[in-house]
């Protein structure tokens, strides 16, 4: 869409998929990533030229692995068959990339990244010749000339700001708590920091405001801290007060005066540690309604993740929030070890050879919620999605009498094969796979049984694609659910898919509203809670 006059454009793009979005200053044109249409589509459409209207895949619904992503240049008013290819790698298919223009509009950078650790190579190019340089590549296979800043994938450098060549980056290198740095590109080998490694918070944003300003965020004990420095030296130069909660997103450019932050306060929370198996303190957040008696009667919900560097910082969640208000909840948010939460190191140790740290703390925080009076067994509830789901599939393997019900959304449960699909990447973790790890507990303890589960998932779901949901529901009832186990497995195993949607980002709202009201009446009933006018 036009926004001075609101006019929708005719411009279409498909094949979008983990992209970025990077528009020229001048407005005519955009760099992004697409991949190639998938095969198992050719094959359907081919199906369709020569059969006709005939049951089979669409869009959304292929699991062809995600591999040759292009970045591409689109300019305003044609056809995607017109655009120019700028950046492939055809020697590493599995190569994503991402790009920015710099605040001086001089120059274009280029983030190459593999999987999900927190690193990547950084490339730039000089954006004085690129009408130029957009004409000669027109219809050719030859790519815009970049120069290699870094070359290898040992840290992760961000975009912060940039005076003609000499550039300053938010890093991780040798800094697991990040820091700023600077280095002049004509100069390569030369970095100096700006505002070193922190020995204790991680440095989670670095923003150019108010043309030399730096608007820095900490993450101190899993709650956020703002603070202002100069972008020369580094110095401190102010702290802004907040309450305790999350910046959850800033928006400010060099040339603002003024920013503005996304903040979610305190609503009814705790923060405690857990002690994890082997000694570690973990941080948890406890939701909860004031006049709540810590008597072991509350039902309960507790969340994690664990993965991919990412924090659980407090936020406001309002299907949440309703558990909390009208059926008494008490809502419990467990910073694993796997997540970002301290820096690179607390990654890495819930990472690989390690993972079980995720699953023992998870189930160190359902037995701290239940040693400390907020809830019981049967009344506690465990909930997250994707690599979430796979956690508390995991956990009721593990502890089948711990829980009173789980809900695992479009969780990875097959590691096995996961590989195969999509962008998968975990092929030999068999001994927390979900499926490969399903057990009858009534074998070796007397009157235990799985929890409640129900799994959802969606049938266009192209990142975790639905067959592993489906796999893992028909092991649980296949082990647990037959004729012969039938007096031991009273508890219910059943699985909500949705149609005609995919991981969970971008979909209607009712459709968000029907999953949460379907999810949570099924925690309410099989854990006994009622609901609070």
């Amino acid at each position: 869409m036009r926004v001075k006059d609101r006019v929708v454009q005719p411009d279409t793009l498909s094949w979008v998929k983990f992209t970025s979005t990077a528009w020229t200053h001048d407005h005519e044109g955009i760099f992004y990533n697409r991949y190639p249409q998938p095969k198992t589509l050719w094959e359907y459409y081919a199906k369709l030229c020569h059969f006709g209207n005939v049951e089979g895949t669409d869009a959304g619904t292929e699991t062809d692995i995600n591999l040759f992503q292009d970045l591409c240049y689109h300019s305003l008013g044609t056809k995607q068959s017109e655009e120019i290819l700028c950046w492939r790698d055809s020697e590493h298919p599995a190569w994503q990339s991402s790009a920015k223009i710099s605040d001086d509009n001089r120059y274009l950078l280029l983030s190459i990244r593999v999987g999900c650790d927190p690193v990547n190579r950084l490339y730039y190019y000089d954006l004085t010749n690129l009408s130029e340089d957009l004409i000669a590549l027109k219809g050719s296979n030859f790519t815009l000339p970049h120069i290699k800043l870094v070359d290898n994938f040992d840290a992760q450098y961000q975009y912060v700001a940039n005076d003609g060549p000499v550039f300053t980056f938010l890093t991780n290198r040798s800094a697991p708590r990040y820091k700023v740095t600077r280095v002049d590109i004509n100069n390569p080998e030369v970095w100096s920091d700006v505002i070193p490694e922190s020995t204790s918070d991680v440095l989670t944003v670095a923003k150019c405001v108010n043309k030399n300003q730096l608007l820095i965020s900490y993450m101190q004990d899993v709650r956020h801290v703002l603070q202002v420095h100069d972008l020369q030296t580094g110095a401190f130069r102010c702290g802004i007060p907040l309450e305790f909660g999350t910046v959850s997103d800033t928006s400010g450019r060099r040339e603002d005066s003024e920013i503005f932050i996304n903040f979610t306060s305190r609503f009814r929370t705790k923060q405690v540690f857990v002690t994890s198996k082997d000694g570690t303190k973990v941080p948890m957040f406890i939701i909860f309604q004031r006049e709540l008696v810590r008597d072991g009667n509350h039902p309960a919900l507790l969340c994690g993740y664990g993965f991919f560097n990412i924090s659980l910082t407090p936020c406001l969640s309002v299907s949440r929030l309703v558990l909390a208000r009208h059926y008494g909840t008490v809502v419990a948010v467990a910073n694993i070890r796997g997540g970002g939460e301290y820096g690179e190191e607390w990654h890495k140790a819930g990472s690989l050879r390690k993972k079980h740290n995720c699953f023992d703390v998870f189930i160190s925080c359902a037995e701290f919620l239940i040693n400390e009076g907020y809830t019981q067994s049967n009344k506690l509830c465990i909930e997250d999605g994707s690599n979430g789901g796979f956690l508390v599939a995991a956990c009721i393997n593990q502890r089948p009498e711990l829980f009173g019900c789980a809900l695992a959304l479009v969780g990875v449960m097959d590691m096995l094969r996961f590989h195969k699909f999509t962008i998968g990447g975990f092929p030999n973790l068999i001994k927390y796979s979900p499926i490969h790890n399903v057990w009858r507990p009534w074998e070796k303890l007397k009157g235990v049984q799985y929890p409640p589960t129900l799994l959802l998932t969606a049938d266009h779901d192209d990142r975790v694609v639905p067959l592993h949901s489906l796999k893992l529901l028909a092991t649980l009832q296949y082990t647990l659910c037959t004729s012969s186990t039938k007096l031991h497995q009273t508890n219910p195993i059943i699985a909500r898919i949705d149609r005609k949607a995919g991981h969970g980002a971008g979909r209607p709202t009712q459709k968000m509203i029907d999953e949460v009201t379907d999810a949570y009446s099924f925690l309410a009933k099989m854990i006994g809670a009622t609901w609070i006018e």
